[in-house]
């Protein structure tokens, strides 16, 4: 597929849209597209730093898991989403694993291309810390989150933040491809408890649940319950 096939992809998202075009540019023409099978692994925890992907098609899965096998979902980055911009800053070994759920396209731009490239214009920093605090504030939220809501609201809110892209999707999404492991995962929730919750708001009407698959029906009341 043609690169200026998937600019147009990447340009429905906030932070690609918005970088100077001679930024823009100079990624794209620096970036290799990579295919992944479902499953497969893109980098785990501890390796060392590879450089910046965007999602083009399907959606990476990043966690971590426990010595005892349990796993921690931090979240599911879809298109057009970019990530892995924090081993660019400090150099250190990635901190999370990075999966592929199903057949996943990314584009990657390594990271001697993407150092090089920024040695060059030292103002284009800025861009890629806007990339990473972007992510910080979501951290933070969530962290909040955890500590202060209970558990229907937070179900609510991770659901308006999935369907909005994280702030990238305008206008969002009302049907969304999610497993409900994954989001009690993400929630830190049992699978049990995030089923109640899911059914009950089903009953109201709010959402309607089918395999795999979470569509919002009422976005309003959905929200409400969010600021609980």
């Amino acid at each position: 597929m043609d690169m200026q096939v998937w600019r147009s992809r990447l340009d429905t998202g906030q932070w690609f849209s918005h970088l100077p075009v001679p930024l823009q540019n100079s990624l794209l023409a620096a970036a290799r597209v990579r295919r992944l099978p479902s499953g497969q692994l893109l980098f785990k925890r501890g390796d060392p730093p590879c450089g910046l992907y965007a999602v083009l098609e399907g959606s990476v899965r990043i966690g971590a898991v426990s010595e005892q096998g349990k796993e921690a979902l931090l979240s599911l980055v879809e298109a057009p989403h970019w990530f892995g911009e924090i081993c660019l800053f400090d150099g250190q070994p990635r901190t999370h694993d990075a999966y592929a759920i199903g057949q996943c396209t990314l584009l990657h731009i390594p990271q001697a291309t993407l150092l090089k490239l920024l040695d060059q214009q030292p103002v284009y920093w800025r861009q890629l810390a806007l990339l990473m605090s972007h992510k910080l504030r979501l951290t933070f939220i969530n962290l909040e989150q955890l500590s202060l809501m209970p558990a229907p609201a937070r179900l609510a809110h991770r659901l308006l933040m999935i369907a909005e892209g994280y702030g990238e999707f305008d206008p969002p999404r009302r049907v969304l491809q999610l497993p409900q492991e994954q989001l009690a995962s993400m929630l830190s929730l049992s699978r049990q408890t995030t089923n109640q919750l899911l059914k009950d708001l089903q009953g109201q009407g709010i959402l309607d649940l089918k395999y795999g698959e979470i569509e919002i029906l009422d976005a309003e009341r959905l929200r409400a319950l969010a600021v609980i």
